[in-house]
């Protein structure tokens, strides 16, 4: 009985699957995890494909002290690092990829909404791929790095060197920290423990 091919891996779906897997625990990599099944789905692969290959990025990811699956082509050593050496624009293009339809102004699960009664039109910054600065360190760390808070509602996603200072590491989550509220604060205003 003959197999049928294997369906190679494009670049477009290995950077979908790298935002997830930045997104995603290394203990939650597996095919009932939710997010992966959907991604499977989007892409018309099964569970085990995806969860295999966010495993075979594990096995490449310099900041895990285990290991994943070693089966890792030379395109996923590409994007890969394409990814890590580009955050900003990688983790844009990923978001705006994952997204599918949605447009750059939902791009970070935020929309505005006008309360009925009084409006005024304001101008303001937002960054962009903050949403997925927060998820890719929330996922690394789970919970605030000094206290253990496990809250999400409650935790921060911070920059270890400021926002303003680095941009090539706006959005590089090595560049971050899982911190809960108040020492998310304490650590903007410079404030350290004696």
């Amino acid at each position: 009985m003959n197999k049928a091919p294997r369906k190679r891996w494009t670049r477009r779906e290995l950077i979908l699957a790298i935002n997830l897997y930045c997104k995603t625990p290394f203990g939650r990599i597996h095919v009932r995890n939710p997010d992966i099944i959907s991604l499977a789905n989007r892409l018309e692969r099964s569970p085990g494909s995806v969860s295999y290959k966010l495993a075979n990025f594990a096995s490449i990811d310099p900041s895990l002290p285990r290991k994943g699956a070693s089966n890792v082509s030379k395109l996923d050593k590409e994007v890969w690092s394409d990814f890590f050496e580009n955050w900003d624009e990688m983790a844009f293009r990923s978001e705006v990829s994952s997204c599918g339809e949605c447009s750059e102004s939902s791009i970070n699960g935020e929309s505005i909404d006008i309360p009925e009664g009084k409006t005024r039109e304001t101008v303001i910054k937002a960054r962009v791929n903050q949403s997925f600065f927060r998820k890719t360190v929330l996922a690394s760390y789970e919970a605030c790095c000094i206290t253990g808070l496990q809250i999400p509602e409650l935790l921060v996603a911070s920059h270890i060197i400021p926002w303003a200072k680095d941009p090539r590491n706006r959005t590089n989550p090595r560049n971050g920290l899982c911190l809960n509220c108040l020492h998310d604060k304490a650590f903007d205003v410079g404030l350290r423990a004696c």
